[in-house]
């Protein structure tokens, strides 16, 4: 079938140096000597170890369970021992640790029971959790647990899905012999995801430099009697990036902003759909991954090897010439020099390059930019590479998120084209490890402000409902006492005569309400707090009232004048010094005011 087919800007073509691994059919490597199992080999969250030193494990047997739904589990490659659960290297530019699953093998290779699963009876949300207790993520390089990509949107219609086959970094072979030998399970991996995402195509992108492989997979295709498209496009680095295959083959460019399913495409890797039929079909974990050995050895091949094989012990069944003096992981323009040859095969291990100055010179030293703009002409993504750098190397980095940093994907090309051998993705890399860290100081930093300001919240309305709560305890005793007080001022002012008692007076104030109209426009919320309220003044006029009961003169009714006149001056000074209120003047008769 015949397609029209697009284009992607820039893109460089290097030396392809794949024919040398391709001549021998895939090998089973040795079981090693040991094998270190990382546990965080997948984008996502850290695995959580479920085995220690001493327990024995069978081969597929889970040994770091899933942490949250964007993780993967691990398992045992082999059965064996395990010797530790501790800090190791592992393979990474940086060189630092990370905790590992020690197994000391005992030959026996003897797997868990497992057998095929019912796949037409599973639900969608069945096998995507049984894709993810196997461990099945991206065997391309992103390790992005599958799982997480098999969930069709349900607002935008999935209309292709895109298989990767394209395998464009030079030296690795390891793709194009999975379809050459295995085609047939690669399909029929395709056909669970179709199943499980529903496009309306199935397109399958194999370079043009894999005759074989494209001609295999066409016949699985044919005699599974599915209508998959197996597509050749242009040998052309990056053609195999995610973005520049949907390019090519559906002509749609996913923006940086967004993910290709806001478009309806979804793209997996041909590697990763053997695993995860293998998974289904077979009951297998992935234990084991195909690896491209190559480079400067005398028998280059692919094998497929243990999670967890050291890379040394690996590299020695190709062969390694004398003068190797390292290993790169990956190939030659994404790769990297691993920190140590005991570093374990992980899951997004593809190829072992054997290093050496013969076939990786040295480069140049570093030559001043020139601003030639070779860098962006090659630049897949279309961002302005020699922007990048400059700012990156003045530590500017909000100058290179402002030229989107974060949309380079590390391919190499500004790198291979560039005139004065500048290491551009080296600090492109640099600049954005530095943006991360500062971002998780950043969140660190406001993290423990809202801790801070959470905690004096706390401790305010805590002091808050204390004094609240005084308060309360304050007002109940004082209604409690000046009940008291008015009963007992009460009784000790009760008087004998009848008719002054059984007709009481009121007087009302115009300018106030009562407190009866009070309570009554109040509400029932205010009723108690006016109930304490009253009892707190009728306790304050029954103490006053005692007061002046109490300072009154007493048995003054036999006095001599002198008598009479010392409690006059006593009452006068009293007056004088504001003690008490002046007794009142009745008002003179009228017969006696003043002409």
């Amino acid at each position: 079938m015949l397609m029209n087919l697009f284009k992607f800007k820039g893109g460089v073509k290097p030396p392809t140096n794949k024919t040398q691994s391709v001549t021998l059919p895939i090998a089973q490597a040795p079981l090693p000597s040991r094998l270190v199992v990382p546990l965080h080999q997948s984008i996502g969250g850290m695995p959580q170890p479920v085995v220690q030193a001493g327990d024995k494990v069978l081969k597929g047997q889970l040994i770091g369970k899933a942490d949250g739904w964007i993780s993967a589990a691990v398992h045992a490659p082999t059965s064996g021992t395990v010797l530790e659960v501790a800090m190791h290297v592992q393979p990474h530019p940086s060189g630092l640790d990370a905790l590992c699953v020690v197994i000391e093998p005992d030959g026996k290779d003897e797997w868990i029971a497992h057998g095929p699963l019912d796949y037409a009876a599973m639900t969608p949300e069945a096998v995507r959790e049984h894709l993810q207790q196997s461990g099945v993520v991206g065997l391309g390089g992103a390790v992005f647990p599958t799982h997480g990509k098999l969930t069709a949107s349900k607002t935008i219609p999935m209309e292709e899905l895109v298989i990767n086959g394209a395998e464009c970094e030079p030296f690795i072979t390891c793709d194009d012999l999975l379809m050459r030998e295995r085609a047939e399970e690669v399909v029929r991996g395709i056909g669970i995801f179709r199943d499980l995402l529903l496009p309306k195509k199935v397109l399958i992108g194999i370079e043009d430099n894999k005759p074989e492989a494209a001609a295999a997979m066409r016949a699985a295709v044919q005699a599974l009697g599915e209508t998959f498209v197996v597509v050749q496009v242009p040998t052309l680095y990056p053609a195999g990036g995610a973005k520049q295959l949907i390019r090519v083959l559906t002509g749609k460019e996913v923006p940086a902003s967004k993910r290709s399913t806001d478009l309806g495409v979804q793209c997996f890797n041909v590697a990763t759909a053997y695993t995860a039929w293998r998974a289904i079909a077979h009951g297998e974990p992935v234990v084991s991954r195909l690896v491209t050995v190559t480079g400067n050895v005398h028998a280059p091949r692919n094998y497929e090897v243990l999670i967890g094989t050291p890379m040394g012990e690996l590299l020695k069944l190709a062969q390694p010439h004398p003068d190797t003096d390292g290993i790169i992981m990956g190939g030659p323009m994404m790769g990297f020099l691993v920190p140590d040859r005991q570093v374990p095969v992980v899951k997004a291990t593809n190829c072992l390059i054997a290093h050496d100055d013969r076939l990786f010179p040295p480069k140049a030293p570093e030559m001043p930019c020139i601003r030639c703009g070779a860098c962006a002409r090659a630049c897949p993504h279309e961002l302005q590479p020699f922007e990048m750098y400059w700012f990156s190397r003045a530590k500017n980095f909000g100058k290179t998120q402002e030229y989107n940093i974060f949309d380079c994907i590390e391919c190499g090309c500004c790198s291979f084209v560039c005139p004065s051998r500048i290491p551009l993705v080296q600090y492109f890399r640099f600049a954005k490890s530095e943006i991360w860290a500062r971002e998780r100081e950043k969140n660190a930093s406001d993290q423990a402000k809202t801790r801070f300001e959470f905690k004096q919240l706390r401790e305010e309305r805590e002091k808050a409902d204390k004094a609240e709560k005084l308060a309360k305890a304050a007002a109940a005793q004082a209604a409690k006492k000046a009940a008291e007080a008015a009963a007992a001022a009460a009784e000790s002012s009760a008087a004998p005569v009848a008719d002054t008692a059984s007709a009481p007076t009121v007087t009302t104030s115009t300018d106030a309400p009562s407190a009866t109209t009070m309570e009554a426009t109040a509400g029932p919320r205010a009723a108690p707090e006016n109930d304490v309220k009253r009892a707190t003044i009728e306790a304050a006029m029954a103490r006053a009232k005692a007061q002046r009961e109490a300072a009154q003169p007493k048995n003054t009714e036999n006095l001599t004048p002198e008598q009479q006149k010392a409690a006059a001056d006593i009452e006068a000074r009293r007056v004088s010094a504001h003690l008490i209120e002046p007794e009142p003047v009745a008002p003179a008769p009228a017969s006696e005011k003043p002409e």
